[in-house]
């Protein structure tokens, strides 16, 4: 296997009949603000399109890469799929299922319904489609490292809007990620309606504040979003909306703050 991700698990794959192969992955785990976003992605195989060679995990590209890798995997692929699940959700159920959840939405947002999911680390057991999970597949499996971009892309421009919707935090330096500067504005002006409440960082400086119940911050810019029954793993035939697939933030009901994804 060479050291760039590439087709080999699709191929395999492919050698079993199976036909539209999603990679799937996400972005936003680790971070102390805002959603938890995943990709899944199809993509046309066989296929050399010139552009394969330069895909990499989207940490390892700056950004100006993975906007114009985010383009073309739009332009390219079969399909494309993104799942959001806001620091609400992750509050209630926990990172890893919010994780998971993230991941079910972007394969049930898929206009087309795959026959094999190659997943960055993780599994989807409440998933009937069959399915793989890779340790660095992002690193390894070139649909995994589109899934990534696509992932990335989206949640970093969210990040930025919600720098406007909140300022004094830096989350479109940081996009919510736990460094020095957002720890120091985190204890300066408290957390924010995005800010994930329960993970450590948040909490302590919440209760060292004494700001009252967690239960209790802020607004949920997120809610109406989400509000809506999840199916997981949507069957054959059925229309699906092709979502932020082109990278642009879904319109909310109203302009400002009130604005939800």
């Amino acid at each position: 296997m060479s050291q760039f991700p590439n087709f080999d698990e699709e191929d395999k794959l492919k050698s079993q009949g199976y036909e539209l192969i999603a990679g799937i992955d996400e972005v936003g785990r680790g971070a102390l603000a805002g959603p938890v976003v995943a990709g899944a992605v199809i993509l046309p195989h066989p296929a050399n399109l010139p552009w394969f060679g330069l895909v990499r995990d989207s940490k390892e590209l700056n950004s100006r890469k993975r906007e114009s890798l985010f383009d073309l995997i739009n332009k390219e692929a079969v399909a494309v799929g993104i799942g959001i699940v806001p620091p609400q959700v992750i509050d209630s159920i926990n990172i890893l299922k919010a994780t998971r959840l993230a991941m079910m939405q972007a394969v049930e947002k898929l206009p087309k319904q795959p026959t094999f999911l190659l997943i960055d680390r993780l599994s989807l057991s409440q998933c009937p489609i069959p399915q793989k999970g890779i340790t660095r597949g992002d690193k390894s499996c070139l649909s995994i490292a589109c899934a990534s971009i696509i992932a990335k892309v989206t949640r970093d421009r969210m990040m930025e809007e919600l720098d406007i919707m909140y300022p004094g935090y830096g989350f479109a330096q940081h996009k919510g990620y736990g460094t020095g500067k957002h720890i120091s504005s985190l204890q300066k002006l408290g957390p924010s309606p995005i800010h994930r409440l329960y993970f450590a960082p948040v909490r302590n400086i919440v209760t060292s504040q004494g700001s009252g119940p967690l239960a209790s911050a802020n607004p949920e810019p997120f809610a109406p979003r989400h509000s809506e029954p999840f199916t997981p793993c949507h069957s054959e035939g059925a229309e699906r909306p092709k979502n932020l697939i082109q990278g642009k933030l879904p319109e909310g009901s109203g302009d400002g703050p009130s604005r939800s994804w």
